[in-house]
């Protein structure tokens, strides 16, 4: 399947019915009067986040949506049907921007969330409605509303509570596909992952944790460099950082450095989000190198490091130890800071 993160479609409203112009026109009732009905209320076109879709592909093929045009008023002072809303499935953690104004129209985060992005027209008023002492038999109707239209953007920020971050070839890939049953594209040059990843790793109590391996980070990424500005945005729901570093790169501390320098240059929230640090490919080094570059890595972080291989397997049950102490004390703390919303 095809990774599409952004997208933009066209959504047209129904139009609202026209009132009716008629009489009441029975036997025995010589003096009936205006009896013409209202026109229907136009659908409206709403996006419904769902969680079976991980992506926008379904935009690629589809750019204008419609929903349906209200009736027309009916005699009798029938009201005219009510055109059909329209429900557009996205993925959860889309958010939707007005793409000719950048007016930031909803973010679409929880299953069964919705959002109107176009408000159906209101029916016309029939001739019933203009009836006055002055004018008993009134042959005026309003014609429905006109339909909303508007042209949205919508871009795709993934929900994973840990995002997996380092310079091509870090061995993001490898690490994700070691702790969950992704199985991502591996191989030994820069870029080989083109799309994030996503893997459900399981907690010890058994509830899944979604892990996203996160491509394209380079020198100048947040300014379109590489593939991090397409990338970058992933990064701004996770509760959590996982940083890899490689060891047998030719400058791990400077690579480090250069990854921390483009998180905080995209957004400052994400230059401050809380980061585990891992050394990886130490299976590849002699030991008193790896502990060598350890040190001059933790000197300059200022946080404990991690040394992990995720080909072999070492060092991962120590890390994933301290990724779970993390999240829970952030679950702790968003609860508690919940429960003070609501006692005020």
């Amino acid at each position: 399947m095809q990774f599409i993160d952004q997208a933009e479609a066209d959504v047209i409203a129904g139009k609202g019915g026209d009132g009716l112009v008629a009489f009441r026109r029975e036997k025995y009732v010589p003096a009936g009067g205006p009896a013409g009905g209202n026109g229907g209320p136009g659908g409206s076109v709403y996006l419904l986040a769902v969680g079976h879709l991980q992506t926008l592909l379904d935009f690629k093929y589809a750019h204008v949506f419609k929903a349906e045009n209200g009736g027309r008023g009916g005699p009798k002072n029938k009201t005219g049907a009510a055109g059909s809303d329209r429900y557009i499935e996205v993925p959860c953690g889309t958010v939707v921007y007005d793409a000719n104004t950048g007016e930031l129209l909803g973010d679409l985060v929880h299953p069964g969330q919705q959002l109107c992005v176009a408000q159906g027209g209101k029916g016309g008023l029939g001739n019933r409605h203009f009836l006055s002492n002055r004018n008993r038999a009134p042959e005026r109707a309003l014609p429905g509303l006109p339909a909303e239209e508007r042209r949205i953007r919508l871009e795709l920020k993934l929900i994973a509570e840990v995002g997996i971050i380092g310079l091509p070839n870090a061995g993001k890939s490898t690490l994700i596909s070691a702790l969950s049953s992704a199985q991502p594209k591996i191989a030994d040059y820069p870029f080989t992952t083109l799309v994030p990843n996503l893997g459900v790793v399981r907690k010890p109590t058994g509830d899944g944790t979604v892990f996203a391996d996160i491509p394209g980070l380079i020198a100048g990424a947040h300014t379109g460099l590489g593939l991090g500005h397409e990338f970058l945005r992933h990064v701004e729901r996770t509760r959590l950082l996982l940083h890899l570093v490689d060891v047998t790169a030719e400058q791990p501390v400077e690579n480090y450095l250069t990854i921390q320098k483009e998180l905080s240059a995209y957004s400052e929230m994400l230059g401050d989000r809380p980061q585990i640090l891992a050394l990886n490919k130490v299976e590849a080094m002699p030991d008193e190198a790896v502990e060598a570059i350890a040190a001059a890595l933790a000197a300059t972080a200022q946080t404990q490091v991690f040394l992990i291989s995720a080909v072999a397997g070492t060092g991962l049950d120590q890390l994933m130890q301290a990724v779970w102490q993390i999240l829970d004390r952030s679950t702790a703390a968003l609860a508690e800071a919940e429960a003070s919303l609501a006692q005020r």
